[in-house]
């Protein structure tokens, strides 16, 4: 069994098509309730797949946003899936900045602003706290160079330098660039790998990505766009809220919208204090400026279409989706208990999926049913299928009939949640 045919389960079902039909209306307000572990992530998927719309998930906290990122990049592809993170630890800290968050949160801009196709934005609350630059001060400040294009280095060299990057003999990080020769090397905030520019003369001969570790070339490009630091004191000046900048299309997801309004109020009052205890003699800029509320959330979101995934809905809703899943069982590393439960699915008429993180993984699966019961163990092969699919969290849906367990719940591993990042690569590097 693959896994296109798990996934058909849920692009072929009634009601997935039913939401399809709602989301297809504007400002349309939705509640999907009963949704619990990865069985999120196949809806998402699938609507995601029917709708051909962008779409903002907005999760709980930055744990569960990366897990939901996960099981999503699994599901659809790295390059439709983007992850939006906060990048200040504090409010007002500017140099308490992420540097790969900020990275990140640039390429979703630029993602956006280059009006390519459609994509899943996760996040989480603090993320969208903080307002971003505007996509007029964003146009204004974004270098695009393009193969063939009449340019000089010198120019390239002045741009950067107004833009605050750094020259170096190595680019490491994002705000860096370096000249030799005909060459100049720049590590844009809009992309997670650096750009190689070649010059003949006063023109782009060509441009590729590489790896900052190897040196290699990843890939050649047509043309790229560089932008600075989106979080840059900079632009601190004109700034929106992350609502305004996505497109009016996009359908807003929120897990939980009582503790999203509940984070953003206690952000904002946090940012409030700071700025209240701030040197008075340094103008800084007011929270309102920089930062979401609660109440400016509210107004903005209500021109978008929202699914709430919460058992109790706060917006006025429109239509209504119910779930019928329950959470994977727990089989405290009882394998004999485990091979009951298959039994009995199997028995009621459940197809059963063992997600495992790999093929070993798998294998040991089979290992364990036989040595349990050799003598039947034809007919266990028969009661599971396995899928090296590392999802975040197990769930059985009796509305299609399906068991689906993750390996890491059943051996009670901790289950890691991976985001990219350029930071891992400058520690390599001497």
């Amino acid at each position: 069994m693959s896994k296109t045919n798990l996934y058909k389960i849920y692009d072929n079902s009634p009601k997935i098509k039913q939401i399809v039909d709602g989301l297809q209306q504007a400002k349309q307000k939705i509640q999907l309730n009963g949704l619990i572990g990865s069985s999120l992530s196949f809806v998402t998927q699938a609507l995601f797949k029917k709708t051909e719309k962008p779409f903002l998930l907005i999760l709980n906290d930055k744990e569960e946003a990366a897990y939901y990122l996960n099981d999503l990049e699994l599901m659809i592809g790295e390059q439709e899936v983007l992850f939006y993170p906060g990048s200040y630890r504090r409010p007002y800290q500017i140099e308490d900045t992420d540097n790969a968050n900020v990275l990140l949160r640039a390429e979703v801009l630029n993602r956006i602003n280059s009006r390519k196709k459609p994509a899943i934005i996760v996040t989480y609350p603090e993320a969208l706290f903080e307002k971003v630059v505007t996509r007029k001060e964003l146009d204004k400040n974004t270098l695009k160079v393009a193969v063939g294009d009449k340019i000089s280095i010198d120019f390239i060299n002045e741009v950067l330098f107004e833009y605050e990057f750094k020259r170096v003999d190595f680019i490491t990080e994002p705000g860096e660039f370096s000249v030799r020769g005909g060459i100049v090397d720049v590590f844009s905030f809009s992309n997670e790998n650096p750009y190689r520019i070649e010059f003949f003369g006063n023109e782009v001969d060509s441009i590729r990505s590489f790896d900052v570790e190897t040196q290699l070339s990843i890939e050649k490009q047509n043309k790229i766009t560089i932008i600075p630091n989106v979080e840059n004191k900079f632009f601190q000046e004109n700034r929106e809220s992350f609502l305004e900048y996505i497109n009016d299309k996009t359908i807003i997801f929120i897990q939980d919208t009582e503790l999203l309004f509940s984070k953003l109020d206690k952000l904002f009052a946090k940012a409030t204090e700071i700025f209240e205890n701030l040197n008075t003699t340094i103008n800084h800029v007011n929270p309102e400026q920089l930062f979401l509320n609660q109440k400016e959330f509210i107004k903005k979101s209500l021109d978008f279409s929202i699914v709430e995934w919460s058992a109790k809905p706060i917006y006025k809703i429109d239509k209504a989706f119910e779930f019928y899943i329950k959470p994977q069982p727990s089989f405290n590393k009882q394998f004999d208990l485990l091979l009951n439960n298959l039994n009995d699915n199997h028995f009621n008429g459940y197809q059963n999926y063992l997600f495992c993180s790999n093929e070993n993984q798998a294998r040991r699966f089979h290992d364990i049913f036989q040595t349990l019961d050799e003598a039947n163990s034809e007919n266990i092969r028969k009661q599971y299928h396995t899928l090296v699919l590392p999802l975040f969290q197990g769930f059985i849906d009796e509305e299609n009939q399906i068991a689906c367990y993750t390996d890491h719940q059943i051996f009670e591993r901790y289950h890691k949640f991976s985001i990219k990042s350029t930071v891992s690569k400058k520690q390599n590097i001497t």
